[in-house]
């Protein structure tokens, strides 16, 4: 696409093109076409980010937060005025609707204003003295230089929680985001740029994965990681972390969200929630709504109402109008659909609607339900990150409680439900890091994001967001 925005590597303040690098071509996911070169960083270029942003870090630890916070909220504010184009590219590159590209620019913006401001309350204090003439204050530092490595399902929204946290504290950063959707992290860092951020506090590479994050990860400029993917992934990195000097990770990992449905439940409202978070962004979030233990009273209502809706969306290009649900990533995804749900099948488990891929072009598949699966299908086991729901009835809330938190994750879960009790007793005994009850709205720029058991550890986002990127310091001054 001509009208493709240029994708470079951003190191020390230098924009780096294609010029005697490695390149890797950014695919359409509605085409599977071609439309720009991503160039790789070289093992230079990753040594000269991390030294940038060692070097840049005293200095911009020693900038006052209020000026700090005032470069991101104008770096914010850019992003809003330059939403069209970049919306946009988010769409050709991840596919999802171009309104929902739109919304997650802005969501972005809103993340970095909220935590530029943030930024200046990471408040010390003065700890009463046991000791006459004894001063003891506790403080709150920078850690230092970060490497951040991002997915391609938010491009914008999971970055500018790394991105925002990291600068507001006083720390630097090195982030590599997908190679598949690399555009959204650059025009942050342009805008960022554009807003007065000095040369090496930002600094973008792109790469094979493992080969960028093992040198960023060892490199003894870097301090701490932090990394949004699968769990698989998170180990991996989370171990050469530890290797590499027991330097301080953030893990934000896969999730598998239960839904909770009461025999008390408004169906009608539930049945409409769900349906949209469930097939947001193709189903590809790590928060989206996945096993619906439905009780059984409901259940097969709650089913045929899920599936009609499901069939009612409009599939097809994000760019287009009227799409409400754009294509998968890429090819892995329709592949994984197709293996989970022809597996569940053969287990007995009744298909709804969907199951199949949608015409003969681009990474399309249909939004699927699966009813009265059984606990041994892998699809019940393994985050499917892609528009399949999977139903099974329930008899009580104590067997619904049980079968959300019989797995090793724990990031989201969602209930619905019309009695207080039971609204408590789930907040109290659901395994998650994030709970909705009677609602999807568990991820704000005000609120923490992060998970329990293999789900991870550390939040990124609200207050506690800001913790990750600080040290501790007691001084004792007498």
């Amino acid at each position: 696409m001509s009208d493709h925005p240029s994708l470079d590597l951003l190191v020390d303040g230098d924009w780096l093109g294609p010029e005697g690098r490695t390149t890797e071509d950014v695919l359409n996911p509605a085409t599977g076409e071609a439309i720009a070169a991503l160039p790789h960083a070289t093992e230079a270029d990753l040594d000269r980010a991390a030294a940038a942003a060692a070097r840049a870090f005293p200095g911009w630890r020693r900038t006052p937060a209020y000026d700090r916070a005032q470069i991101l909220r104008k770096g914010a504010q850019l992003l809003r005025e330059r939403v069209e184009p970049l919306a946009r590219a988010m769409t050709v590159e991840q596919g999802k609707p171009l309104a929902e590209s739109r919304a997650e620019i802005m969501i972005a913006a809103d993340i970095i204003d909220f935590t530029a401001d943030e930024g200046r309350r990471t408040y010390g204090r003065v700890v009463p003295s046991r000791v006459p003439g004894v001063l003891w204050t506790v403080r709150r530092e920078p850690v230092g230089p970060v490497a951040a490595f991002t997915p391609w399902n938010f491009p914008g929204v999971i970055p500018s929680r790394k991105i925002a946290a990291a600068l507001a504290t006083g720390c630097t950063m090195v982030i590599k985001p997908s190679e598949e959707t690399p555009s959204t992290v650059l025009a942050i860092a342009r805008a960022l740029t554009d807003a007065g951020l000095p040369p090496g506090v930002l600094n973008v590479v792109h790469g094979v994965p493992g080969e960028v994050s093992a040198r960023l990860i060892f490199a003894p400029e870097i301090r701490k990681i932090t990394f949004t993917g699968s769990i698989p992934v998170g180990q991996h990195l989370a171990e050469l972390a530890a290797k590499a000097g027991v330097k301080r990770a953030t893990m934000e990992l896969g999730g598998h969200a239960p839904v909770l449905v009461a025999e008390d439940a408004d169906l009608d409202h539930a049945i409409a929630t769900l349906v949209q978070q469930k097939f947001r962004n193709a189903g590809q979030v790590c928060i989206s709504p996945t096993r619906f233990y439905v009780h059984e009273s409901l259940h097969d209502r709650f089913v045929d109402g899920f599936a009609r809706a499901a069939e009612a969306l409009q599939v097809g290009d994000g760019l287009a109008d009227g799409t409400q649900m754009g294509p998968l990533a890429n090819p892995r995804r329709v592949e994984a659909m197709g293996r989970m749900v022809a597996d569940a099948v053969d287990r007995g488990a009744r298909l709804a609607t969907g199951g199949e891929p949608v015409g003969n072009r681009g990474n399309f598949y249909r939004p699927t339900v699966l009813a009265n699966v059984p606990e041994d299908a892998d699809i019940m086991n393994n985050e499917p990150f892609g528009p399949v729901a999977v139903t099974a009835p329930v008899a009580s809330l104590d067997e619904a409680i049980e079968r959300a938190n019989r797995l090793p994750f724990g990031l989201a879960a969602y209930a619905f439900t019309a009695s207080g009790r039971t609204a408590q007793r789930i907040a109290d005994e659901v395994e998650a890091g994030m709970i909705g009850i009677n609602n999807p709205f568990i991820s704000m720029a005000e609120t923490p994001f992060g998970g329990v058991k293999q789900s991870g550890y550390g939040s990124e986002g609200g207050t506690e967001g800001m913790d990750a990127y600080l040290v501790t310091k007691s001084v004792s001054q007498s």
